[in-house]
């Protein structure tokens, strides 16, 4: 027998399962996170002149050292989402199958 939250859940990720595994989903609500997880990279990069001893950054560099934390940021965002999906339709999953075990049994 399922709980109702667990019915709510169910009947949620019926609805949403489909919208939530497309590319642009994860990237606009992993995108925060994302952002979040590789902006102190950047930051510490351009504040750089808190340590005197590093040595110097030019302009080509600190255009890499951007495109690599984009592309941190941009990793990290996908990865959450598809994570966060997985354990989802995992839990959709054993909760249908619950369900279909208590309709067995009756």
């Amino acid at each position: 027998m399922l709980t109702k939250e667990e019915k709510d859940f169910v009947t949620y990720w019926e609805s949403h399962r489909e919208k939530e595994n497309t590319f642009v989903n994860k990237m606009i609500y992993g995108g925060p996170w994302g952002l979040i997880f590789a902006l102190p990279i950047l930051v510490a990069v351009i504040f750089h002149d808190w340590y005197k001893r590093m040595i110097p950054i030019s302009k080509t560099q600190l255009v890499l050292i951007g495109i690599c934390v984009v592309g941190i940021a941009f990793f990290y965002a996908y990865f959450r989402q598809q994570v966060r999906w997985e354990n989802n339709e995992q839990l959709y999953q054993e909760l249908k199958l619950k369900e279909k075990r208590s309709e067995v049994s009756k």
